[in-house]
């Protein structure tokens, strides 16, 4: 049977993977997704603490759901922002991106 261990584990090993993603990778794309991994990974752990802390309320899928509506507005304002760069640049690398520099 799986306890809240289980979830525990695989939800560090998501986050740690997101984590590595983001800081090492240069395309701006795989940055969102692995930012997408991260929040997917706080949903695991959100939604195993509450099954097995309080079975009764419905906290962590409520917390959930909004995590998930933060994540789809970030995707789509992160994409937008990436699309406008590319237009802009024809690169969507992070490292040659210096807009904001005077």
């Amino acid at each position: 049977m799986l306890g809240l261990e289980h979830y525990l584990i695989l939800s560090a090993i998501l986050f740690s993977i997101g984590l590595y993603g983001v800081l090492s990778k240069r395309n701006a794309i795989i940055i969102l997704m692995c930012i997408e991994l991260m929040l997917n990974a706080v949903n695991i752990t959100l939604v195993a603490f509450s099954r097995y802390v309080v079975p009764a309320l419905l906290t962590g899928q409520v917390f959930a759901i909004f995590v998930i509506v933060v994540a789809a507005t970030e995707a789509a304002v992160g994409l937008a922002i990436i699309l406008a760069i590319y237009r802009g640049l024809e690169d969507i690398d992070v490292t040659k991106i210096n807009l904001l520099k005077w």
